[in-house]
């Protein structure tokens, strides 16, 4: 009997991928101006989260 699951690496490979093409395609259609305004309202808000987000995870820097 052979399996027929997705190694975990290659799951999380694949799904990236989707999500790398969605994101570029999002980018290109925001740039070229084919984005409703509630939309790039949302992604500013989504942007700004995802950046208070990370920037909280920041190490902190090292003294000299």
């Amino acid at each position: 009997m052979t399996s027929t699951a997705i190694p975990r690496d290659q799951a999380i490979r694949n799904a990236r991928a989707v999500l790398d093409r969605a994101l570029d395609r999002i980018a290109r259609d925001r740039a070229e101006g084919r984005l409703a305004p509630d939309a790039v309202a949302r992604l500013q808000l989504a942007e700004a989260r995802y950046a208070r987000r990370h920037r909280q995870q920041e190490p902190a820097p090292r003294a000299a």
